[in-house]
């Protein structure tokens, strides 16, 4: 009988979770890609992804494994009403990543994406502007996320209250709220993975670090 339901409807039937829909974006079970955290390698390639706005700024943290290709979007932040400058000492606390961001994203109250790139490019974040071709993206973040290359942390709560109600409408048109996380996600999935890098640090640099990720000395 497990077998014959629709993967949206697996986990409100067996373990009472609130299904999904049939209008879900992304119709994968949690169960199927929510994992318990664990440690992060420093060879594992890392990426940030960004939705900026007034009323919501929003950023997920993606660590590849170079060896197996499965991604974990292990960290994430949203908060919303303040200055670029917040938002970035937040962002560089977690470590010095390439930023897929979208300079056109909605919502961003008196500035424009021009000039909110700038503001952020200016306080240090490594900047990368992101493909915004929606449909193709959100395809590719399905791709991952049924075929279990991308696996999200079980300390992600603001992640999975949005990924609970990205849906679409009667008309088949994403219904946009509540999706900054996932715009974020499908920013660093089809941009931020292809700058993405293992940590540096003052043992750990540019001169150390092979094609694997690995460092060249200790092989780890």
């Amino acid at each position: 009988m497990f077998a014959a339901l629709p993967p949206h409807q697996r986990d409100a039937r067996s373990k009472g979770i609130p299904a999904l829909g049939s209008g879900a974006i992304y119709p994968v079970p949690e169960s199927e890609i929510i994992i318990e955290p664990f440690k992060l390698e420093p060879w594992y390639h890392y990426c940030c992804g960004m939705d900026v706005g007034w009323n919501w700024t929003a950023a997920v943290w993606i660590a590849r494994n170079p060896d197996t290709g499965v991604c974990y979007l292990y960290d994430v932040y949203k908060a919303g009403q303040h200055e670029p400058a917040i938002h970035a000492n937040a962002i560089r606390a977690r470590g010095d990543y390439p930023v897929a961001i979208d300079p056109a994203a909605r919502g961003r109250g008196q500035k424009d994406g021009s000039q909110l790139y700038e503001d952020y490019f200016d306080l240090g974040l490594d900047l990368v502007k992101a493909d915004n071709s929606r449909e193709s993206g959100i395809y590719q973040v399905w791709q991952m996320l049924s075929t279990g290359r991308l696996k999200v942390f079980s300390t992600c709560i603001a992640w999975l209250q949005e990924y609970r109600l990205y849906r679409r409408d009667e008309k088949g048109q994403i219904v946009k709220e509540n999706d900054h996380l996932m715009d974020s996600t499908r920013y660093n999935c089809v941009t931020g993975l292809n700058f993405a890098g293992p940590k540096l640090s003052e043992e750990n640099d540019d001169f150390n670090i092979d094609r694997g990720g690995r460092n060249a000395v200790t092989g780890y």
